[in-house]
């Protein structure tokens, strides 16, 4: 059997999102979209028929809506929530001040962006890149619903942000960047985007340093947020080489047996006076 292909992985992801995100906008909840085989875990779903779960339901409590406060979760549109397929919630690193421009890396529904919205205020701004239109038409409708006017978003891929150089303060993501396949160049337009001085704060899949990629692999599917995470020690190495400074890598929760939902931070050096 021949092996899966680059493109043949990056379109299993994109319909997987497109799946979830049509069965969201057709009345699905977060609960729904989080069975064994969603994103970070396994079932197709059905514009028509929300419910359709032929197989067993597995909630996985190490992704989506759950890892959001109350008081985060009441700022939001109900949709917004139940499109959350994350494994973190970058809003709570991130240290968003007023005035500052956020991007947020596969955006989604574009719950990050809307939280980051609110934190900066009318005087920032906040960016959502997506690259599945049926993602980028509910975070729309969720913008509208919440009224939001400091937000834009963008259909693109990571690899290629369709946004120009030092143009944002901050870049979050919520578990996409293990999807990407080809990290290094992700990691290298985050770098090539923010501001001299800026920063990343992003929640992510990450391996135990001793699991091969064959061992990531056993765990759990590539669209299922598993099998193309990168490990600790390959993360940091992957932020140096784009550039970035003070990387730290902090595990919060095993999602799955050596693997955690993890926050990344890291610094792109300030400009030489």
């Amino acid at each position: 059997m021949s092996e899966t292909t680059d493109y043949e992985l990056r379109e299993l992801v994109r319909d997987r999102y497109a799946a979830a995100a049509a069965a969201v906008a057709a009345g699905a909840t977060n609960s729904d979209v989080l069975t064994a085989e969603s994103c970070c875990a396994s079932s197709t779903y059905s514009a028509t028929d929300t419910t359709a779960h032929n197989a067993v339901v597995e909630i996985n409590d190490a992704f989506g809506a759950s890892l959001y406060s109350a008081d985060e979760q009441s700022e939001l549109p109900a949709k917004a929530l139940a499109a959350s397929l994350g494994c973190g919630n970058p809003i709570a690193v991130a240290d968003l001040h007023p005035g500052e421009r956020v991007l947020d890396l596969g955006s989604g529904g574009g719950i990050d962006v809307l939280l980051s919205a609110r934190r900066v205020g009318p005087a920032g701004f906040a960016y959502g890149v997506d690259m599945t239109d049926e993602m980028l038409a509910l975070a729309e409708a969720n913008k509208a619903k919440a009224g939001a006017t400091n937000v834009e978003f963008r259909k693109g891929a990571i690899e290629d942000i369709p946004l120009p150089d030092a143009s944002v303060d901050v870049v979050i993501s919520n578990c996409v960047i293990n999807l990407s396949v080809d990290k290094p160049t992700v990691l290298g337009e985050m770098f090539r985007v923010l501001v001299p001085g800026g920063r990343i704060g992003i929640s992510d899949v990450v391996a135990e340093d001793h699991l091969t990629p064959r061992d990531r692999a056993e765990r759990g599917s590539y669209s299922g947020c598993i099998a193309g995470a990168l490990s600790h020690q390959e993360y940091l190495d992957g932020l140096a080489a784009a550039g970035f400074t003070d990387a730290s890598i902090a595990f919060t929760h095993q999602v799955t047996e050596g693997m955690h939902a993890a926050v990344v931070r890291a610094t792109k050096p300030a400009a030489r006076a």
